[in-house]
C-alpha cells in the first residue's frame, strides 16, 4: 500500500480506472479549478476492472435524448482526441464505424425501432430504419427468415481503441497536478451534522480529509457508498466475450449486430467478438471471474450460427469474462451529488455504457465539482433523486 503525500485534499476519487480517471483529467485541466486531487485505486494494474474487460464500442442507438447526445460528445471527442490532450505526441484514436445492427423479430420491437431512429435523426445520427429486404440486401450473409426490420448507423458507431484514452487519461491527470496511489478506502466519515463526507480511512491507516468525495468505484460502488451510509442499487454483473475464428471468413465487415436471441457480436479484426449475458443473470461476488464454458456452446454459437450461417464452422480463439457495474434499477447511470451528503459525488450504475460515456460523463461530473452546475450537457436526469423517489430513467435500447 502507499501513502499519499498530503493528509487533506479538495477532492479524494475513490478509483482509478476510466471513470476515475475521466473525472481526475477533466478537472485537473480546468483553469478554474486549482484544487488538490487524491485517486485512490486499489488493484493500480487494473486486472479484473471493468475497463479491462471492455469491448470498447460506441453508438448513437439510445432512445433517450440525453442518451444520445453523451455518446455523439464521445465520438467527437475520439475523432478530436489530439486536439483535447493538448500534446504533439497524443495519438490519433481511429472510431471503426461498423454500425450497430439491432434486429426486431416482432412488429412492436420494431415499431420501438422506428420511434427510436425518429429520435436520433432528429439529433442528427445516422440511423436507418430498414426492412429484412434492405438488411439483406446490405449484408448478404444474414439469415433474416425471421426478422421484420432493423436499424443500423454507419456514422460514428462502432469500436474505438479506449484502452489508449483511458491511460492518457490517467498519465495526463498526473502530470496536471492529479496523486494517484495504490491503497483502498476502508471507511467514510461524515461531519458531526451529517451531511457531508469530513474523511476517508485508507486501508494503511491513513485518515485523508476531504473537501469532495467522487464514488467511482465500479461494480464495487455500492460498498463505497454504505461506507457513507448511503445505498445505491449497483451490483456486479458477469458479461461473457467471445473471439472466434471462421473458416469461412464474411466478404465484408459485420456490424455489431444485436441478436433477438440476446447475443451480440461483430468484426474484430481478422476474428469476430461475440458476447452475451448469462440465462440466470445474479449479482456475482466482486471476484467471480469464473467461466461458465457451456454458454458458448449453448447459447452464443447456435445463435451466430443460426444468424450467419457462414458461422457453422468457427474455432474459438479466445474468451473471458468481465463486471458490469448494473443498476439493477433501471440500468442507467447514477450522477451527481448526494442529496443527503452533499459532498459525496455518484459516478456509478453504467450498466455497460460507461466507456463510451466516460467523455461526456467525466467531463460534467468535473464541471459539478468546479462550479456546482453541469455547464456543457444537463446530466440532471441521471441524479439519485429518480431512484429514491422510484421514478425510472427510461431508455428503451439497453444490451
Amino acid at each position: 500500500m502507499q501513502a499519499p503525500k498530503r493528509t487533506s485534499y479538495d477532492v479524494v476519487i475513490v478509483g482509478g480506472a476510466i471513470y476515475g480517471s475521466s473525472v481526475a483529467w477533466w478537472l485537473s485541466r480546468n483553469p478554474d479549478f486549482g484544487g488538490s486531487i487524491l485517486v485512490v485505486e486499489r488493484d493500480p494494474t487494473y486486472e479484473f476492472a471493468s475497463t479491462s474487460h471492455t469491448n470498447s464500442c460506441i453508438r448513437q442507438q439510445f432512445s433517450a435524448e440525453v442518451n444520445i447526445q453523451i455518446s455523439q460528445f464521445g465520438a467527437e471527442f475520439i475523432h478530436g482526441f489530439q486536439d483535447f490532450m493538448l500534446d504533439a505526441d497524443a495519438p490519433k484514436i481511429v472510431l471503426q464505424s461498423y454500425g450497430y445492427m439491432y434486429l426486431a423479430d416482432n412488429e412492436e420491437f420494431a415499431q420501438t425501432l422506428r420511434e427510436s431512429q425518429q429520435i436520433q435523426q432528429r439529433l442528427g445520427a445516422g440511423t436507418k430504419y430498414m426492412t429484412a429486404d434492405e438488411i439483406k440486401a446490405a449484408y448478404p450473409f444474414y439469415n433474416l427468415d425471421d426478422i421484420i426490420g432493423g436499424n443500423h448507423n454507419l456514422v460514428n458507431e462502432g469500436y474505438f481503441d479506449g484502452g489508449t484514452i483511458f491511460d492518457w487519461w490517467k498519465r495526463k491527470a498526473r502530470a496536471q497536478g492529479a496523486e494517484y496511489v495504490h491503497n483502498e478506502v476502508r471507511g467514510i466519515t461524515r461531519n458531526s451534522a451529517g451531511d457531508r463526507v469530513e474523511n476517508v480511512k485508507l486501508a494503511s491507516g491513513e485518515i485523508i480529509s476531504c473537501g469532495t468525495l467522487v464514488n467511482c468505484s465500479g461494480p464495487r460502488a455500492a460498498l463505497t457508498a454504505q461506507m457513507a451510509g448511503l445505498d445505491i442499487p449497483v451490483e456486479p454483473r458477469k458479461r461473457y466475450t467471445f473471439i472466434f475464428d471462421a473458416e469461412t471468413p464474411l466478404d465484408r465487415d459485420l456490424p455489431l449486430t444485436i441478436d433477438p436471441s440476446g447475443v451480440h457480436m461483430r468484426s474484430d479484426g481478422k476474428y469476430y467478438m461475440a458476447g452475451c449475458p448469462p440465462d440466470d443473470d445474479p449479482a456475482v461476488a466482486y471476484d467471480d471471474f469464473v467461466e461458465d464454458h457451456s454458454i458458448w456452446e449453448n447459447k452464443v454459437w447456435p445463435a451466430v450460427a443460426t444468424r450467419v450461417p457462414a458461422f457453422e464452422a468457427v474455432k474459438l480463439v479466445n474468451s473471458w469474462v468481465g463486471h458490469y457495474a448494473y443498476n439493477a434499477f433501471d440500468q442507467n447511470a447514477i450522477i451527481g451529488p448526494s442529496p443527503e451528503v452533499g459532498n459525496f459525488i455518484f459516478v456509478n450504475g453504467f450498466s455497460g455504457h460507461g466507456l463510451q460515456q466516460s467523455p461526456a460523463m467525466g467531463r460534467g461530473v468535473a464541471e459539478w465539482i468546479a462550479y456546482g452546475e453541469y455547464r456543457s450537457l444537463d446530466l440532471s436526469p441521471f441524479g439519485v433523486e429518480r431512484i429514491l423517489a422510484r421514478e425510472s430513467f427510461v431508455e428503451r435500447a439497453v444490451i
